[in-house]
């Protein structure tokens, strides 16, 4: 439906946009996501009309969209800030847009009634933003956008204003409006878990540039870049060079197992990306190189934690969040701690001797970044 083609923007010597391409099927909630600075709100704003390229074309439904005047646009654009009228009432905020197009008072009075209905604001349309909670404001700016029935709403971090329990809400909210309302929605935002448990796909841009588009659960398991292991969740790399079957060789660990990417060629100079639930792990005892009982990675027996690929070290801190434990290992010849995820509180302590190693198919052997 919407098709962004060799899209360029530069403000004076920064690159904000180069050369970016993407196309976003009818009915799809897309997220862009990046650090802040990536670009990702500049091809927000030049979809809206609020920025002109200054290379490449944008189409909606194979039509130029860059010719129109933003107003003239089917597109409603959902601000970060929500930009609510304070002096309105939510039935007025939702109306406004209706009422500058003059449509009849009865049709005007139904789409809002209809919208406010949606999200569940019925009984708040007498109030004005200021006697609302967060959420119930997200949900007003949300219906002001919906109610003109746009072919494509834009959100600029619309949840980053909310706090954590009311956010989680509010992202299955919005997942259930998207279906409910069948219209598509491009959102940007720098929350990565915001972005997987929303979208149906992600475009991960880093300095101006796309790194990646997939699924969420492709782009988490099977990263294509160094930016995008490290942006997208936690994870731990390895360095050395992609070997003759599933095995990155490496200096200080030998040879580790994993799934080489389709770019990366033996002899490679290549990265081993390895999620920290991945990881199966056990204690060493003080008395031989026999292990204790084993956690991590589901499906990871003891005897696969303990062959000779296994790495050694020692736990320098464990966190508990509740339904997760994370452990953090000290295996000399890595620079940074690993980092392994067990499902509730771990019995390891810190300062104990442990084993850590991975299947194969759980890894991915990504190539250097150039």
């Amino acid at each position: 439906m919407l098709k962004i083609d060799g899209i360029t923007r530069r403000f004076g010597d920064v690159t904000a946009l180069d050369d970016v391409t993407l196309e976003i099927e009818q009915g799809e909630f897309f997220a862009l996501l990046g650090p802040s600075g990536c670009g990702k709100t500049t091809l927000l704003r030049i979809i809206a009309g609020f920025e002109t390229p200054d290379a490449g074309t944008v189409t909606l439904d194979g039509e130029d969209l860059l010719s129109r005047q933003p107003n003239r646009r089917p597109i409603s654009l959902m601000f970060q800030s929500y930009a609510l009228f304070p002096h309105m009432t939510v039935a007025k905020n939702v109306a406004y847009g209706l009422e500058q197009e003059k449509l009849p008072r009865a049709e005007i009075k139904q789409r809002v009634g209809e919208v406010l209905e949606t999200v569940g604001l019925s009984e708040l349309a007498g109030r004005k933003p200021h006697q609302l909670s967060g959420g119930q404001r997200q949900r007003v700016a949300l219906a002001r956008s919906i109610v003109k029935r746009p072919r494509l709403l834009l959100l600029d971090e619309p949840l980053s204003a909310l706090d954590k329990k009311v956010r989680a809400d509010m992202q299955l909210e919005l997942k259930r409006l998207q279906n409910e309302v069948g219209i598509t929605f491009v959102v940007v935002t720098h929350d990565q878990e915001e972005a997987m448990s929303l979208a149906d796909r992600i475009a991960v841009f880093d300095r101006g540039r796309v790194c990646q588009v997939d699924e969420p659960v492709a782009l988490y398991d099977r990263p294509r870049s160094r930016f995008v292991a490290d942006f997208v969740g936690a994870n731990n790399l390895f360095e050395g060079t992609a070997g003759a079957k599933d095995e990155l060789e490496t200096e200080d660990f030998g040879v580790l197992p994993g799934t080489p990417a389709e770019d990366v060629k033996q002899g490679d100079k290549a990265l081993l990306a390895v999620r920290p639930e991945k990881i199966g792990l056990s204690q060493v005892s003080e008395d031989s190189e026999t292990t204790e009982a084993a956690e991590g990675a589901e499906g990871t027996e003891s005897s696969e934690v303990t062959g000779e690929t296994g790495l050694k070290g020692t736990v320098v801190d464990v966190s508990f969040y509740g339904g997760v434990s994370h452990i953090s290992v000290d295996v000399p010849g890595q620079p940074r701690h690993v980092l392994v995820a067990v499902q509730g509180a771990s019995e390891v302590k810190p300062g104990a001797e442990v084993r850590l190693a991975w299947q194969a198919e759980e890894a991915v052997i990504i190539p250097v970044d150039q």
